[in-house]
């Protein structure tokens, strides 16, 4: 958290009504204002994440959205919701009647040059923490925070985006939609990659990785599964790869991915509703799709995901640390570590190239603390398809690991 003693900050609080719009605003209505230690960890911010338990002792202020005042006193920040519910304290602000709907509304921040404020809706709320995204483009209001110039602004902005505010995850939007942007390193030797994750997660929640947190709730994934590729060698316009990979519901998921050579950006696919089964994959990308393939030895997957969230710009990228070895030699293996762009927490406009420049700023952090850390020495575009090629031209027997998935 930056030390800004010279700007304000509050969590707005007010009835859940003024969110989903069940009832109309009220000027009895009780809006309460906790003054809490600037909590963005830049500025501009576009996600913010307080946790309660972190806030201490905050001046609050209750009144009605008419303007009157209600009562102000001192709350510690952990007391305000228990169990998500307004605590005992707040409950006295406010009445027995209103303190069940109180929700947090907005995250209020003073603009730093002073003369209004900057609005973050709330999108997700918990007994621990709650997280906000920022709705306004312009400061808001004018004059002290107490005269509430700056409410019916913000209110209107959640409305105006409340379609994907208020519903779980709509918030997310995706830049260059269809394609994976991806860099990569390949990891000699072979390091444990559980301890390596875990370790980097780390760096990241202690704020090594400037502008930067763990992602909002998914800071951790693990994905572990097998492996059944096609190299597709043609028509034009088609080559790149085909991969199945199992469902839990006994289906498969088939990736399209498509290029000539390793690259950063690569045209990608899932198909999910497909009906396949290990004997008809080739018959499928043959007959179905008029691809012309190959086999390639199957192989099983282990990846360990780190997410990171831009606070600054609402972007999201995986650190993903990825073991490969092949189901019939588990002894060749490939070790990379993969960072690639996921989607944006945002309801503000991008500009898609200021992602792709953010996006190398991570990448070079990301090649710093792996060099440091002896486990690479430069990036690299590396493809699983060519690992694969390059295990079969060293050993061709591995092609005969294939016959067990295509078709008679």
């Amino acid at each position: 958290m930056p030390d800004d003693t010279k700007r304000a900050a509050w969590i707005v609080l007010g009835g859940i009504h003024l969110l989903n719009e069940t009832a109309p605003r009220r000027a009895s209505d009780p809006v309460v204002l906790v003054e809490v230690t600037p909590q963005e960890v830049c500025m501009p911010s576009t996600t913010v994440v307080v946790r309660w338990n972190t806030l201490g002792v905050c001046p609050t202020i209750a009144l009605t959205a008419g303007g009157a005042q209600i009562v102000e006193g001192r709350i510690t920040g952990s007391a305000l919701f228990p169990d998500a519910i307004a605590g005992p304290s707040l409950s006295a602000m406010v009445g027995p009647e209103a303190a069940p709907s109180l929700v947090p509304l907005c995250y209020l921040a003073e603009h730093p040059e002073g003369g209004g404020y900057h609005a973050y809706g709330q999108i997700r709320f918990y007994a621990e923490d709650a997280c906000f995204v920022r709705t306004t483009s312009n400061p808001i209001g004018d004059g002290p925070v107490e005269a509430l110039s700056w409410l019916e602004p913000a209110l209107d902005a959640h409305r105006q985006a409340a379609l994907r505010l208020n519903n779980h995850l709509r918030y997310f939007r995706t830049h260059f939609g269809g394609t994976e942007l991806e860099y990569k390193y390949n990891l000699e030797p072979a390091p444990d990659i559980w301890a390596a994750a875990l370790e980097l997660l780390k760096a990241v929640r202690h704020g090594e990785l400037p502008g930067c947190r763990p992602e909002y709730r998914e800071e951790f994934q693990i994905h572990a599964f097998e492996n059944y590729m096609f190299d597709v060698l043609g028509p034009a316009g088609e080559v790149g790869y085909a991969s199945f990979i199992p469902r839990v519901d006994g289906g498969y998921v088939l990736k399209r991915k498509w290029y000539e050579e390793d690259a950063f950006a690569r045209r990608e696919r899932l198909l999910t509703d497909i009906k396949v089964s290990p004997a008809t994959f080739e018959d499928y990308l043959r007959s179905e799709l008029h691809l012309q393939v190959q086999a390639l030895p199957p192989f099983r997957r282990v990846r360990y995901d780190v997410q990171v969230e831009s606070m600054r710009t609402g972007h999201v990228y995986g650190i993903f640390f990825d073991r490969s070895s092949l189901l019939a030699a588990p002894a060749i293996v490939l070790a990379q570590c993969e960072m690639e762009y996921r989607r944006s927490r945002s309801i503000l406009d991008h500009d898609p190239n200021d992602m792709l420049q953010e996006m190398e700023h991570v990448n070079n952090w990301l090649l710093s603390y792996l060099t440091a850390r002896g486990m690479t020495q430069e990036g690299t575009f590396y493809s699983k398809r060519t690992f694969l090629r390059d295990a079969v031209a060293a050993e061709p027997r591995l092609l005969s690991a294939t016959g067990r998935y295509r078709s008679a």
